[in-house]
């Protein structure tokens, strides 16, 4: 990608109302764009890092018997009003009311928009599934979700609008259900470490989804809006709004760590849903002995664009932002210094081919800038490594990686070596 064709292009100065490191950052680099207020629109580096970020998830998913389809955003009122969600807090624990876009059409038919898709899938099962013999099944999709956030804040962490993973699983018995779940657990898990996370397993309030306990996946970070407990000896944590003790106390399950108390991210929750939807909705199947029986069902979801704002919030400093490799929306920022009155040794046309071919995905800085303009940039942007071409560097390239002050000169052979040890 030529940097001089790439949109948008950088910003000197963050927006006057931002806040959090990511919506400076992120809107100054040209990852997105503010609509209103909660919405935000992924521009294409932007959109680059999302998608790397859901290939990490997609993979996971896939290595536990996801299977991955796309649904509806559109839901019509009767849908919702089988379970009760529908309607108030008021008048159910589990109404949604109050987060929920609801309106009418021209001809006085309600609808809502997706912030959630329990409904949805259970309504997917009861049409295809009869026997015990049809189940398990763990299907899951990319999709926007939509809720009405009081208070949309925090750049793109938390929004009215934004993209989510979910995946539901539905069962043919409670431990049968709980066997999933573990594995799900255990593969997200497995994503938060891929995407460079520091990150604690916590126990928290099911909200408008349960009434049972569930697990969120929270990201250490100083400018979280979570206040989490957790030991420092053991895998026990819980959210704050259900944990009754002190930090600095004894684990109050491994009765040998201590309790810290931190602030961090949430970036992943899962749900133990029971059968209280199957039930509420007639969504059954047949056992081996003839008899019909609730399913079983749990959800599951990962904040795709709030791991995208997570990230920057984990790994910045006063320059800018600085990508963890695997989700770096190009893997190598290619910088031209023109010659005066003289041609370069190497010809970064080629040098970008080369990179090309190696399967390399590089950003080509080939605008007609002062060095510092550039390295101010690059910076800015935080692709992994960068790469410098110069009548400096002669025949050689520099080297740089974006978290190191170091430099070096290496053949760009030796740099491809480097580039692809990195993933």
């Amino acid at each position: 990608m030529l940097q001089s064709k790439l949109f948008p292009k950088t910003r000197k100065e963050p927006p006057r109302e931002a806040e959090s490191i990511n919506h400076k950052l992120l809107v100054r680099g040209g990852f997105i764009d503010q609509l209103m207020a909660g919405s935000w629109t992924l521009l294409p580096l932007g959109w680059r890092v999302v998608s790397r970020i859901n290939q990490i998830i997609r993979e996971e998913m896939n290595a536990i018997g996801g299977q991955e389809m796309l649904m509806p955003l559109l839901h019509p009122r009767s849908i919702w009003g089988e379970t009760g969600r529908w309607g108030s807090t008021k008048d159910n624990p589990l109404g949604a009311k109050e987060i929920m876009y609801q309106f009418k059409d021209m001809r006085g038919r309600e609808y809502a928009l997706s912030f959630t898709h329990e409904e949805i899938v259970m309504d997917l099962l009861r049409k295809h599934i009869r026997s015990y013999q049809d189940l398990p099944v763990a299907v899951y999709h990319f999709s926007t979700k939509f809720r009405n956030e009081p208070r949309a804040r925090s750049g793109i962490l938390r929004g009215r609008e934004f993209m989510m993973k979910d995946l539901y699983s539905a069962h043919t018995t409670e431990a049968d259900l709980m066997e999933y779940y573990d594995q799900v657990k255990e593969a997200y898990s497995k994503i938060f470490t891929r995407l460079g996370f520091d990150f604690r397993i916590t126990e928290s309030g099911g909200g408008v989804f349960t009434d049972k306990t569930t697990h969120e996946f929270q990201v250490l970070a100083e400018g979280g809006e979570d206040t989490i407990f957790y030991c420092d000896a053991c895998g026990w944590g819980e959210n704050r709004e259900i944990f009754e003790g002190k930090a600095g106390e004894r684990c109050p399950s491994c009765k040998k760590g201590k309790t810290i108390r931190a602030q961090a991210i949430e970036v992943g929750n899962i749900f133990p849903l029971g059968t209280w939807y199957s039930e509420k909705m007639n969504v059954s199947y047949t056992d081996a002995d003839g008899r019909q029986k609730p399913v079983w069902f749990a959800s599951y979801g990962i904040g795709s664009t709030r791991v995208l704002g997570a990230s920057v919030e984990v790994s910045h400093d006063e320059s800018g932002i600085i990508w963890y490799p695997q989700v770096a929306p190009f893997d190598v920022h290619l910088i031209e210094l023109k010659a005066q009155n003289s041609k370069l040794k190497t010809d970064p046309k080629e040098i970008y081919k080369r990179l090309s071919e190696a399967g390399i995905e590089v950003l080509w800085d080939d605008r007609d800038k002062s060095a510092g303009e550039k390295f101010a940039e690059a910076d800015l942007i935080g692709i992994p490594v960068r790469l410098v071409v110069s009548k400096e560097t002669a025949e050689n390239i520099e080297w740089k990686r974006r978290n190191s002050k170091k430099t070096e000169l290496l053949s760009l052979r030796q740099a491809i070596d480097r580039v692809k040890k990195m993933h």
